[in-house]
């Protein structure tokens, strides 16, 4: 049997590491007991859904997807892995052999990275037997749940920066791993680079940097410091100029790299108005093509208020890979269909107070306006969705029988994503862009069967 794994680049050494041990402890106990009781091999179907975005959020974007794909190539349970869970008394000899020939072997199904979600968009949805669902729900919400935050701050990031280019630089206020999916992440949803270098190799991404302030205390003078960075990498560069005097950081570094000066750098202080300061000082200098970037602490409104600043371009680091305030996107994973003794496909659903789930296999279109304008999410529950006309049906097969579906992971699978995420947003009304609290801009409508 053909799986997942055959079809996907290992990449560099030590990048696709196991992911079998990303997993909750129950999760390999239901999986002993249902193996005990007989149902794990009954055909079930999960799904991923939030059931509400961040508190005032407009939209979310989906984001990990092709991660999790990746991933999937590699959640096998070898020697390593099968001695801990003896070791350590985690399930019986017979779960663990079931564990040892684990192959995905079902299909994967959801929303394609880059896209706009709503309160109860099924995101991804995975059709298997109980026992191989069972336990890749960590593992799934894992990335979706960190993607999925971070694209959708980098996406009001991008959108209150209004065209001018934002760079992903947060590596160093979170762990190395996720600094790669945050990295990801951002690019998918609009962002324009990242500091981040294993991120570039893995996904082809555009790397960019410079120099910090150690290097200029390093040198004798900001003056040898500037002069050494341009011999080293031309005048295409970017000069920080505020680690003594700004003003003076400024003239310096016009007089040594002069009229071809790409950028200069400012990292503290009231931006607004030393970037007004600077492009004054800049302009009489005769260096009228030299930009200005800023960094320190940005976030969407920081970014919004710097809209009136002569600024070409911002570094987000520690709010962008930490949410913005919403850390997790708050998704979930839950069984909404199973088979029963006789092959027949039963709907259940959770009813506890404030967790609520409605049962059953969900199809989603976007409703679209004459115009091309989105003004609904549209799904149903156990039948097709409406998608004639002017419905975008909105899920795509990532998985059928165990065989990955080609474009969903890679460097490729980052520029579809971007694109996607482009045109998403493109369609979506007009108050996506506003940063103020409010109602998802669409609503979410079921019909049911």
């Amino acid at each position: 049997m053909s799986v997942v794994t055959d079809q996907i680049s290992t990449g560099p050494a030590g990048w696709l590491l196991p992911t079998s041990l990303f997993t909750d402890h129950y999760e390999l106990t239901m999986l002993e007991a249902a193996l005990q009781s007989g149902a794990a091999h009954r055909r079930s179907l999960f799904e991923v859904f939030a059931r509400r975005l961040a508190e005032g959020r407009r939209y979310g974007v989906v984001a990990g997807t092709g991660r999790l794909l990746e991933g999937l190539a590699t959640f096998r349970f070898g020697t390593e892995e099968l001695d801990f869970l003896s070791d350590q008394r985690v399930v019986n000899d017979t779960t663990l052999q079931w564990l040892a020939d684990f192959r995905f072997s079902g299909n994967i199904y959801g929303y394609a990275e880059g896209e706009a979600y709503f309160p109860y968009s099924p995101l991804l949805q995975v059709e298997s037997t109980f026992a191989e669902a069972c336990i890749l729900e960590t593992y799934l919400l894992s990335v979706l749940n960190y993607d999925s935050a971070v694209a959708s701050a980098a996406a009001r990031m991008t959108s209150a920066a209004n065209g001018r280019p934002c760079i992903e630089m947060g590596s160093r206020r979170i762990n190395e791993e996720s600094a790669v999916a945050a990295a990801r992440a951002a690019v998918i949803a609009g962002f324009a680079s990242t500091s981040n270098l294993a991120a570039g190799s893995r996904y082809g991404l555009e790397t960019v940097g410079t120099a910090a302030h150690s290097f200029t205390l390093l040198h004798d003078s900001e003056r040898e410091a500037f002069e050494a960075q341009v011999a080293s990498l031309g005048k295409d560069t970017t000069l920080l100029v505020d680690t003594f005097d700004v003003e003076s950081g400024v003239r310096t570094a016009v007089e040594v790299a002069g009229r071809e000066l790409r950028n200069v750098r400012l990292d503290s202080g009231d931006l607004v108005e030393q970037a007004h300061w600077v492009r004054s000082l800049l302009n009489e200098l005769g260096n009228h093509e030299t930009g200005i970037m800023v960094t320190s602490d940005l976030d969407e409104y920081a970014i919004a208020h710097l809209q009136s600043a002569p600024v070409n371009s911002y570094g987000v680091g520690t709010r962008l890979v930490t949410g913005s305030g919403a850390p997790t996107a708050s998704m979930v994973y839950k069984l909404v269909s199973r088979q029963d003794g006789n092959g027949e496909w039963i709907d259940v659903a959770k009813a506890a107070s404030g967790k609520n789930s409605l049962g059953g296999r969900k199809h989603a279109v976007r409703r679209l306006n004459g115009s091309g304008r989105a003004t609904a999410e549209l799904l149903t529950v156990n039948q097709r969705a409406e998608s004639e006309g002017d419905n975008r049906p909105l899920q795509h097969a990532f998985v059928r029988d165990g065989e990955l579906q080609p474009g969903w992971t890679g460097p490729a699978a980052v520029t579809r994503a971007a694109d996607r995420h482009r045109a998403s947003r493109a369609e979506l009304p007009a108050a996506v862009r506003r940063l103020q609290p409010g109602e998802p801009v669409i609503p979410t409508v079921f019909n049911e069967a």
